[in-house]
C-alpha cells in the first residue's frame, strides 16, 4: 500500500482564496462568504477509504460545533481517474449524509494546489 504525507502549512499561514461550484445546488462558494469564525477546509472525495472511515466523524464534527466553526469541503479528484467523485455523486453524498456545509468540486485542482493539499482528507483550519 503506498500513501501520501500531507504537507504542514506554517501556522498562522492566511487561508488561500476560492471560488468553486457547490454540488448541492451549483452555486459559487467563495473562501470569502464566511467570516468572523474559524473555517475549516477539508480536501475529501467520496470514494476515499480514508474519507470513509471518518465520514461519521465528519458529521459528528461539524453537528458539534455549528455555529462555532465555518465548514467547507472541498474535492479536487479527477473525474477522468475517478469518476466516482465527480459532481453528482458528490450531491448525492451531500444528501445521504445530510451536510449542511458546501462541498465543492475543483475541477482544475488549482485550490487544492493554494493549500498544498496532497492527499484525502487534508484539513485546514
Amino acid at each position: 500500500m503506498s500513501y501520501t504525507l500531507s504537507e504542514m502549512v506554517p501556522l498562522g499561514s492566511p487561508a488561500p482564496a476560492f471560488d468553486l461550484p457547490n454540488a448541492s445546488d451549483g452555486a459559487q462558494t467563495r473562501l470569502s462568504d464566511f467570516s468572523g469564525k474559524p473555517i475549516l477546509v477539508m480536501f475529501i472525495c467520496n470514494h476515499c477509504p480514508y474519507v470513509i472511515h471518518v465520514m461519521d466523524e465528519i458529521d459528528r464534527l461539524t453537528a458539534d460545533y455549528a455555529g462555532k466553526v465555518d465548514f467547507v469541503a472541498i474535492n479536487s479528484n479527477s473525474m477522468v481517474t475517478h469518476p466516482q467523485d465527480g459532481p453528482a455523486n458528490m450531491k448525492k453524498l451531500v444528501t445521504e449524509r445530510g451536510w449542511k456545509f458546501p462541498f465543492c468540486f475543483d475541477e482544475s485542482q488549482e485550490v487544492a494546489k493554494a493549500y498544498q493539499a496532497a492527499c484525502t482528507p487534508d484539513w485546514f483550519l
